[in-house]
């Protein structure tokens, strides 16, 4: 044993790290080396660690955002964040979301996991759409998960699902319904045809959602473009709005607003989306933090996409536990 008390084993540990870390020798060029074994290398290695003999520090400017990362899925409970780099000087909260969004989408795919995809609508999709690579995945089917509207034909929810469709060289299937139907329709009566009927089914049995939010301000596509003449979105934000996922308007903590528009909304239910494996939320913005949070405390999504400026909003924001 050494005179300091040491064992001979550290010894050894230091020695194999300084061949293994510093003259970058494989392990079994080390066990060579040494004339011992590759496990007793491994071993060694190990042990290292253990004592803090060995110290990985890591130099990126990737660092601080897996960090982001990190801290999103600890405090939303999230099963898997993303964050993007955003120009902060020139903020565009589509572009640097939709841009992740195709790469996630194409990453997932590539590994044949899932056979039908549900999708909103919105900008921020149209933005991924534009960036991913074409494919030929014919046993695919993407699916309109929400009515349409009569404007914003390239990123309403008709454009979002061929879009999609078109990149991945996929089936789709649209959901050939308004967002809103106009008062005194009964809904009820109006999803009777077996067309609707298949439809839902075929959003109950999906294997990934991929979703976006809106908040209460002319920002939102769905406010400016989509709501029905008689309804406001000061009308909306004064029942508790802080915007809607898949054209329901929730509160802060998640719960559909006491406002007749939601039993207008022709869509996927927002509770079907728990049955769901993977749900996807692509959102970024100042103000669309709360309607990301609201989403979060109802459970509606477990993998969130966005950019490194919304992180830092929502770890900041008290309102989240």
């Amino acid at each position: 044993m050494p005179q300091d008390g040491r064992d001979e084993s550290e010894a050894l540990a230091s020695e194999v790290c300084w061949h293994y870390y510093i003259n970058e020798m494989t392990q079994a060029e080390v066990a060579k080396a040494l004339g011992i074994t590759r496990l007793r290398v491994n071993q060694a290695i190990q042990k290292a660690k253990s004592l803090g003999m060995v110290k990985v520090q890591i130099e990126s400017p990737f660092l601080a955002r897996i960090e982001l990362q990190e801290e999103l899925k600890n405090k939303l409970r999230l099963k898997k964040a993303l964050v993007a780099p955003a120009n902060r000087d020139a903020y565009d909260y589509h572009v640097p979301v939709g841009a992740a969004l195709a790469s996630y989408l194409t990453e997932n795919l590539s590994t044949n996991q899932w056979k039908s995809i549900g999708v909103s609508w919105g900008m921020t999709l149209q933005s991924a759409i534009r960036r991913l690579p074409q494919q030929s995945r014919p046993d695919i089917e993407i699916v309109s998960m929400i009515g349409g509207t009569t404007t914003g034909a390239s990123f309403n929810s008709f454009g979002i699902a061929s879009g999609f469709a078109e990149r991945f060289g996929a089936n789709y299937s649209i959901l050939a319904a308004p967002i809103y139907l106009s008062q005194n329709v009964d809904r009820d009566l109006f999803l009777a045809p077996d067309i609707f009927g298949d439809h839902f089914k075929k959003c109950e049995t999906l294997d990934a959602a991929v979703l976006v939010a809106g908040d209460v301000s002319q920002r939102s596509y769905l406010v400016s473009t989509g709501l029905p003449k008689e309804v406001s979105p000061e009308e909306l934000a004064a029942c508790g709005a802080v915007g809607d996922i898949l054209g329901r308007f929730l509160d802060i903590n998640g719960d559909d607003i006491p406002h007749p528009l939601n039993q207008r909304t022709i869509g996927i239910e927002l509770d079907t989306l728990k049955s769901i494996p993977e749900t996807i939320l692509a959102a970024a913005g100042r103000h669309k933090v709360g309607i990301i949070h609201a989403a979060m405390k109802r459970g509606l999504v477990n993998t969130l996409i966005t950019d490194d400026v919304t992180a830092e909003l929502l770890l900041e924001n008290s309102r989240y536990p």
